[in-house]
């Protein structure tokens, strides 16, 4: 799904998150753990969330999310933030299972 992916696991890394970012590129992407909602303010490019649970099986996808919007997943431990169309691009919907590499 990501070939080249961040992890932002500490707060500060989570805090950060993409701001200050002019876009993603193709097969780029961040994780955020621990993460059941995010926002998008003061981004500049939209995006697509991938929402996962403990072990990355996907809950859901949020595609397309615009600047100054919030998203959120009950039950998620985490999301993949990924430049807006690659879920689908990719072919990533619920229910399949993401692994770190």
């Amino acid at each position: 799904m990501c070939e080249r992916c961040l992890l932002a696991e500490t707060p500060l890394t989570r805090l950060q998150g993409l701001l200050g970012r002019k876009g993603l590129e193709q097969g780029e992407g961040l994780l955020l753990r621990p993460a059941a909602s995010i926002h998008t303010f003061f981004m500049r490019f939209p995006i697509d969330a991938v929402w996962v649970d403990r072990d990355l099986n996907v809950l859901k996808v949020s595609p397309d999310l615009g600047p100054w919007r919030t998203a959120a997943c009950k039950g998620a431990k985490g999301v993949v933030e990924m430049a807006a169309g690659e879920a689908e691009r990719v072919g990533i919907s619920a229910g399949d299972k993401l692994t770190l590499a």
